[in-house]
């Protein structure tokens, strides 16, 4: 119940007042019908059903002023009255349901904003722990069903207004039967709780299988390459088939407790309708007009009985995604990377290293569970506008100590120095506002050159665009497409080769104006003539800014200015690369020596 009151002030706090005008609306749409049934007992009178000697009755007083009247004219304020009240009834409720609708519409859009500003504003940590497609899954499926949940839940809550207001009308016209039929309903709740029970199992079934779905789906084109090119078309095929048959039975099990459920209170209804109606003619004697009153409120009042009981089926399904959303704006909070906004961080200015990034004393591991270490008392110095190359066996722990300088991971023990000031919260930003990134496999979205440009510097001109992409060497590629800076590249960049993309992203990057650039084996899936290209271009960088350069093939660092070799998350040498190359015993000679080994048994 926590996690849909949870979300319950949160639409409290989206919408305000105007949730209270709307429960107050509804509870007037109920008075109004209320008080047209109550015009049905003069009308049953005049046409001669009323005349049961009950016209002593404290209800029928209501209507004295009728008997002064001619008959045809009481007849036609009666039904004058009852189509004013029906149609002020009927735009009353058209108004407060589009009002319902445009709250419900602006809740989402709310709430998905909210959420993903919290999975903007979260650490590092947080995305490695997490599947993206869960996170996708969540702002999706799981969106859609707690928001549902949520209107349902008010929906639940005007039902219940309107039938409270329903029984005060029908405990005013006849006590003990409205008793009667309340205890009924009391007693089919209590027997019907198993079924809000199963809802919420099926419900959490729901969750799992879209989120199974949409995980498998996104990895699989993710990796369709790999499915065409070693012919695992089948095997995924088979993997989607497989789930489609369970969803297919989750399906067909909610629909088969759903129809269980109904059938179930249309059977008790029609046995207390009947039950009822004997005890109504045999057992109080209730005759004419009042008899056909009260069994018209219940016959609109029993099904508002079964519509609570939906409502709370419904809920009980969207449990687990309450639950689950619940679950991720917590850890979101509890993996918040700094305290200021979005909108603060337009604001914030990048820094310009002067000196040096160090690490002093630096260990880390990614959980408190992990016996090893990722990084173990690393010390080591970044010194502005120098190349620094780092580099190690798989696994030694390079790309950890990339995130650590760029401040995604926080250190366990020790401390990152910006220039001798120790790296925190307050400076975080301005320092990462310093940096370019350029990953191995980097992001390209499917749109044109101009959009992707434009996704690092927004203000940027055409001019700096084309200067950009000379000083990337991207310029005469560019300029051989169809529509230059306009053509689509397809998705991830598909229509580029893999240098035309390199290139294209190291211009955009270049775009930005860096202080610090950061490439973490950006030329490892290159052929050795793009690579090349790429290199000149740092090369020609070169003392214009701080470069950070995680390296795979050792031949691309021959000029950097130090060389630091890590091994099983130690740093073990530092140098310039012909200095440690000349240490025979060292790590990296060895990884030189196995590299020039593959290139000589490569078959000419």
């Amino acid at each position: 119940m926590k996690p849909l009151l949870f979300f319950v002030k949160r639409i409290h706090a989206y919408a305000g007042k105007v949730l209270y005008v709307n429960l107050f609306g509804m509870t007037a749409i109920s008075f109004i019908e209320g008080f047209a049934l109550l015009l049905l007992i003069p009308l049953l009178g005049m046409v001669g059903i009323g005349n049961d000697g009950s016209s002593g009755s404290s209800w029928l007083s209501l209507f004295d002023f009728l008997k002064d009247m001619p008959e045809s004219n009481a007849l036609a304020l009666i039904l004058v009255a009852y189509v004013l009240l029906m149609v002020g009834q009927s735009l009353l409720y058209r108004s407060l349901s589009l009002r319902d609708i445009r709250i419900h519409t602006g809740f989402i859009n709310h709430l998905r904003l909210e959420i993903y500003r919290a999975i903007l504003q979260s650490d590092w940590n947080f995305f490695i722990r997490r599947r993206k497609s869960d996170l996708i899954h969540s702002l999706t499926d799981e969106l859609g069903r707690v928001t549902n949940g949520t209107f349902v839940f008010l929906q639940f809550v005007g039902s219940a207004v309107f039938t409270l207001i329903q029984i005060g009308i029908a405990l005013w016209l006849s006590p003990m039967l409205t008793l009667f039929v309340l205890a009924c309903g009391l007693v089919i709740a209590y027997l019907s709780r198993a079924f809000a029970t199963k809802f919420q199992a099926l419900g959490n079934r729901t969750s799992e299988l879209a989120r199974t779905y949409i995980g498998g789906m996104t990895d699989h084109f993710n990796g369709i390459k790999d499915i065409k090119s070693n012919m695992l078309e089948r095997s995924r095929y088979e993997w989607l088939q497989e789930w489609s048959e369970d969803i297919s039975r989750e399906r067909f099990e909610f629909a088969k407790l759903r129809m269980k459920s109904q059938l179930y209170y249309k059977v008790s209804q029609s046995i207390i309708v009947a039950a009822f109606i004997f005890m109504t003619a045999s057992w109080f004697h209730v005759q004419g007009s009042q008899l056909l009153l009260v069994i018209l409120i219940f016959s609109r009042l029993w099904p508002r009985f079964t519509e609570l009981q939906s409502h709370r089926e419904q809920i009980a399904s969207a449990v687990p995604a309450f639950k689950n959303l619940t679950e991720l704006l917590a850890s979101c909070s509890s993996s918040q990377e700094v305290a200021s906004t979005l909108e603060e961080r337009n604001d914030i200015e990048s820094i310009r290293l002067q000196h040096s990034l160090e690490c002093v004393n630096v260990s880390f591991r990614y959980s408190q569970e992990d016996l090893e270490y990722a990084l173990k008392n690393i010390n080591a110095t970044i010194r502005a506008n120098e190349t620094t190359a780092i580099i190690g066996r798989s696994g030694a722990g390079k790309s950890t100590l990339i995130d650590v300088l760029m401040g995604l991971l926080r250190p366990e023990r020790g401390e990152v120095l910006v220039d001798g000031i120790p790296l925190t919260d307050g400076n975080l930003l301005s320092l990462r506002q310093a940096i370019s990134y350029i990953p191995q496999d980097p992001f390209l979205f499917n749109g044109t050159i101009r959009e992707n440009m434009q996704l690092m510097a927004s203000g940027a001109s055409e001019q700096d665009m084309w200067e950009a992409l000379s000083d990337a060497s991207a310029q005469k590629f560019v300029e051989r497409l169809p529509q230059g800076l306009d053509t689509v590249i397809g998705d991830r960049g598909i229509r580029l080769s893999g240098g035309e993309r390199q290139r294209l992203v190291l211009a955009r990057t270049l775009l930005r104006k860096p202080s610090i650039l950061v490439l973490d084996e950006a030329t490892s899936a290159l052929d050795a003539e793009n690579e090349a290209s790429i290199q000149a271009v740092l090369e020609r960088l070169k003392g214009t800014m701080t470069m950070i350069v995680v390296a795979h093939r050792l031949s691309t660092i021959r000029n950097a200015d130090q060389v630091i070799v890590l091994d099983h998350g130690s740093i073990v040498q530092t140098g310039q690369f012909d200095q440690l190359a000349r240490e025979r015993d060292g790590v990296f000679a060895g990884l030189l020596s196995r590299q020039a080994q593959r290139i000589d048994n490569f078959p000419a």
